[in-house]
């Protein structure tokens, strides 16, 4: 006696259902092609910024994002943004923003674990590296700009919104033994 694996639909019903089951999986196989798509596209992206720009890294916290120029909507979407008119590297107070988002996987969703102590590197275009060492993280309203001025001292300021975008968290570090 042969055993049935699959039968050829007999019905015009069995043929509906058959045809709906299997249009529903072509589109979820659709769906499932196009996600990882997207998703390598954006590694791919990711990795080509961070050859081509500067990059920030505090390592003890998985934070690696490349740096572009400006802090518009448009460029810290796809990777964190550097203040136009705020420090050099290893000079003056170097402001960067980034986003954060608890539903979605952005460049700074660990910085508000960031701890005194911790190691900060910012790379520039050439991969020289310039170390900072966390000083203070603490919150401030949108409108506290100060965050962005010269303190006259070599440091790095991380810039982000707090899990409800009603705060920014500021993650200062200073630049090697000043």
């Amino acid at each position: 006696m042969r055993s049935k694996r699959f039968s050829v639909p007999e019905t015009k019903k069995q043929w509906v259902l058959f045809l709906t089951g299997l249009t529903a999986l072509l589109i979820g196989a659709g769906i499932l092609l196009s996600s990882g798509i997207r998703k390598l596209n954006r590694i791919r992206q990711k990795h080509q910024l961070m050859r081509e720009n500067p990059v920030v890294e505090i390592a003890a916290l998985g934070i690696k994002a490349p740096v572009l120029e400006g802090t518009d909507q448009q460029t810290i979407a796809k990777a964190v943004g550097h203040f136009a008119g705020t420090g050099d590297f290893g000079q003056g107070n170097y402001c960067i923003a980034g986003h954060s988002s608890p539903l979605y996987k952005e460049y700074f969703n660990s910085l508000k674990q960031a701890e005194n102590g911790m190691t900060i590197t910012l790379y520039d275009k050439q991969k020289n590296r310039y170390e900072y060492t966390v000083s203070d993280s603490f919150l401030v309203t949108p409108d506290q700009t100060e965050v962005l001025d010269d303190f006259g001292d070599d440091r790095i300021t991380l810039i982000t919104c707090n899990d409800d975008g009603t705060q920014r968290l500021i993650v200062t570090g200073i630049y090697g033994n000043s």
